[in-house]
């Protein structure tokens, strides 16, 4: 029993295929409020280039909350670098937070006030 909780948790047992996964229909759980302005967003972003980081800066400073795939910036070690140098300056600029997530494949930049714990919830063990 010990045994198949550790191996799960490591990732060895058997193998996950596409049948073990239900499929979800995300489209039923969005919702619009339109005509209900908002103090604060959170945008989605895709930075693939430095030049796609002035954008993301905006909306940060604009006082948005981004998340940012990074995951196509992996190629290039040299470019991913600068890209997150120049959003951890952006998170230090606004008293903001910035934090990885998902093997550094996302990253999410906070403005001023809002800070990103460090604790995850559930998940099991």
């Amino acid at each position: 029993m010990v045994k198949k909780i550790f191996d799960s948790i490591l990732g060895k047992g058997s193998q996950k295929s596409d049948e073990d996964y239900m499929e979800l229909d995300l489209a039923s759980y969005e919702g619009t409020s339109e005509g209900e302005p908002a103090s604060m967003y959170v945008k989605i972003a895709t930075i693939a280039d430095l030049k796609d980081t002035p954008r993301v800066k905006d909306e940060v400073y604009n006082g948005n909350v981004v998340i940012v795939d990074i995951g196509r910036l992996k190629m290039d070690k040299i470019t991913f670098e600068r890209v997150l140098k120049d959003l951890r300056d952006v998170a230090r600029d606004v008293n903001g937070d910035i934090i990885g997530l998902g093997d550094q494949k996302y990253v999410v930049i906070t403005p001023m006030s809002v800070k990103v714990s460090r604790e995850k919830i559930g998940g099991g063990l």
